[in-house]
């Protein structure tokens, strides 16, 4: 924002002489005390109330002590009485800047710069009023002008200062941050190491996510005790930005120190505000609420307390309780940035699209062409614009088995809740020794519908043709499940599926149809353990029956890369055991343990690598080593267009239905073939 700077009287010295029994007014106008200064001059007018200087000074005390329509209509008799008048018709002007009434204000200095062009007092008001109209490129034109007309004018470098400030704030709304940077640092000129400048260049930094620079700016900062607290409370945050959040919580501590000596009740607020944060940050979400509710006592219904239990809530998956503490901070302020984008966000984790759009773009409202609402919009476009995905992979086993597939698939979203999928499966197969050759041929259409918030019906149908030398058939493939969240942390998918066994060549031509009845269930936690099960129950079409189980303990080690380990235990028993035909065995067990990373090579190249190895046991057969591994590179080409290239080797017998160790390499391709969803004009936000 940029500060009005309050003119002075453009009086005369022999005026003010002669006027010497005003000189207290005077005084107390230059001082700021507003009020008194109307008392003074509305006394000194009766005595003398055809005075010209009183009624100006009257007329500025009016509006400067608020109340400025006021002060326009004084002035405006004024010039009635002296037409023409440029002292009186500069406080007239000025008095339009009291009521912030900028538009109004422009003609009116225009006019009075074309009649009076070296006149300091009119060309920084224009500028000024241009400046506050955020008419940047042309206010900066115009204070050149009055600082050449007096170069060492104070008033003038402040207002070319805030003009600044506020220039290099529209670039960095407008990602232009080579611009904000360089019109910031033109302000040293002016006054080096300003501190205002220092605050504008860290959080520019930071959100560039340029931490190191951030941090050495913070340390230029840090010259009084006070200060140097704030600046800790910024280098935390450019630590949790870098990735380092156990030093930001370090970091935070020795704030929280330093401002218990100091009485600061906004910098206390502020310190204890970064510290919870970096509470929650290091997930220790048990200290953080505790603090919270300590400080929430003495701090009822302040937004920066509400903000903190929104965030934890986020973070701890109680997404609900989010919506609700950022409803909270805009019953107390309708336009916060916190508020507003903050609930989008938590609108987003309760998996109500539609209102997160409307949060986002009211925030956009608020704060044009703000960097995280827009991102936050075009993120829900992505997920929500139809998409076009190849994935091709060439496959070999032990069995002397070789097959090639590709799957093309077509996603169209009409709606947020409502989506549809076509996709078009087709394999080789062939065994080089027994030179049986096969091929499949799977259509499958899809509909998807979201039932409720987190609760989503998935119906796939679709048509398997197998052909086998001479031979063909076709068979009906359908695909149903239900997924949901029945509470917090918390994922189960009850589903039915029918498929055709299509692995190698033998099994398409005996056509082995099969019936599975599964469950799938994930319990998350805040203490970074979790608890996956899957339960399949299979009907085959030459009356085998297979029953699975599959349970994983794991443990996330790290956030970023995310690190995975842990231990998977793994149970199968067939009714019949047909082991000439596929592997089908009375019991199989299997343990082992594994290790899971992802994480970023670059800004737009991402990895994956897992791992596990353990013992498997068929029947009553010895134990064996078991091991597998896989590993992806994706290459975000656009926002549009990504590419993944993937290898997995694995030996374990229950890994196919032959039951053989194989290789699989691939690549998968998506493509969002439209720039937004479909029914993007509809919600009306541009």
């Amino acid at each position: 924002m940029i500060r009005k700077v309050i003119f002075l009287f453009l009086f005369t010295t022999s005026l003010l002489k002669a006027q010497s029994d005003m000189t207290k007014g005077f005084g107390l106008l230059e001082k700021g005390e507003f009020q008194e200064a109307e008392l003074f001059f509305l006394e000194y007018l009766k005595t003398d109330p055809d005075n010209k200087t009183a009624k100006l000074c009257f007329g500025r005390a009016v509006g400067l002590s608020g109340e400025p329509q006021k002060a326009t209509n004084l002035f405006s008799e004024l010039l009635k009485e002296y037409p023409g008048d440029f002292e009186i018709l500069i406080n007239y002007n000025e008095s339009y800047l009291w009521a912030k009434e900028y538009e109004q204000a422009k003609p009116l200095y225009a006019d009075l710069v074309e009649k009076y062009p070296t006149k300091f007092g009119a060309v920084l008001g224009y500028a000024n009023t241009l400046s506050n109209l955020k008419e940047y490129k042309l206010a900066l034109s115009w204070v050149e002008k009055a600082i050449q007309l007096q170069p060492e004018n104070t008033s003038a470098k402040i207002s070319r200062k805030f003009m600044r400030l506020g220039y290099a704030n529209e670039f960095v709304n407008n990602q232009q941050y080579g611009k904000g940077e360089q019109t910031l640092k033109k302000i040293f000129e002016d006054f080096p190491e300003d501190k205002d400048v220092l605050i504008n260049l860290a959080n520019l930094y930071l959100i560039v996510k340029e931490a190191d620079k951030a941090k050495d700016i913070y340390i230029r900062y840090a010259t009084t005790p006070k200060d140097s607290i704030t600046a800790l409370n910024g280098i935390a945050l450019a630590e949790h930005i870098d990735e380092n959040d156990k030093e930001a919580l370090e970091i935070s501590k020795s704030a929280i120190r330093k401002v218990a000596k100091i009485d600061d009740e906004a910098l206390t607020a502020s310190t204890y505000d970064r510290y919870v944060q970096a509470l929650i940050w290091n997930r220790k979400f048990i200290s953080a609420k505790n603090k919270i509710d300590s400080l929430e006592t003495h701090n009822p219904n302040k937004n920066w307390i509400l903000a903190l239990k929104a965030t934890l809530g986020l973070y701890t998956g109680d997404a609900k309780s989010s919506v609700e503490s950022y409803d909270r901070i805009l019953v107390n302020d309708s336009a916060s940035f916190d508020g507003n984008l903050g609930k989008a966000n938590a609108l987003f984790a309760s998996d109500r699209i539609i209102p997160a759009y409307n949060m986002a773009n009211s925030t956009l409202k608020f704060y044009k062409n703000q960097k995280d609402a827009k991102g936050f919009i075009e993120k829900l476009n992505l997920m929500h614009t139809p998409t076009i995905e190849e994935h091709a992979a060439y496959t070999f086993d032990n069995g002397n088995n070789v097959a090639f597939f590709t799957n093309t698939t077509v996603d169209v979203p009409f709606s947020t809740k409502f989506r549809t999928t076509v996709s078009y499966f087709f394999r080789n197969t062939e065994n080089s020794v027994t030179d049986n050759k096969a091929t499949s041929h799977v259509l499958l259409a899809g509909l998807q519908y979201k039932l409720f918030p987190k609760t989503v019906l998935k119906t796939v149908i679709g048509l398997n043709n197998s052909r086998f030398l001479d031979e063909a058939y076709t068979q009906p493939v359908l695909d149903i499940k239900l997924d949901m969240q029945p509470f917090k942390l918390q994922n189960l998918t009850l589903g039915y599926q029918r498929e055709v066994q299509s692995f190698n060549a033998e099994l398409i031509e005996r056509e082995i149809v099969q019936n599975h009845y599964g469950l799938n269930y994930n319990l998350g936690t805040n203490v970074n353990f979790g608890w996956y099960t899957q339960l399949m129950h299979t009907q085959q079409s030459d009356d085998n029956v297979r029953n699975l189980l599959f349970t994983s303990l794991y443990y996330n080690v790290l956030r970023k890369p995310a690190l995975k380990m842990g231990v998977n235990f793994q149970y199968i028993t067939f009714k019949d055991q047909l082991p000439t035909i596929y592997f089908s065995p009375e019991v199989y067990k299997a343990v082992e343990i594994f290790a899971d990373i992802r994480g970023n090579i670059s800004e737009k190249t991402t990895y994956m690598a897992s791992a596990a190895t353990g013992i498997q046991q068929v029947e009553d057969d010895d134990k064996t080593a078991i091991f597998r591994a896989e590993a992806s590179v994706q290459r975000q080409f656009s926002k549009r267009f990504s590419l993944n290239i993937y290898g997995k080797y694995s030996n374990i017998a229950s890994a196919t239905a032959a039951g053989f160790e194989f290789t699989e390499i691939g690549v998968k391709a998506k493509w969002l073939f439209l720039k937004k969803p479909l029914f993007y004009k509809s919600l009306n936000l541009d």
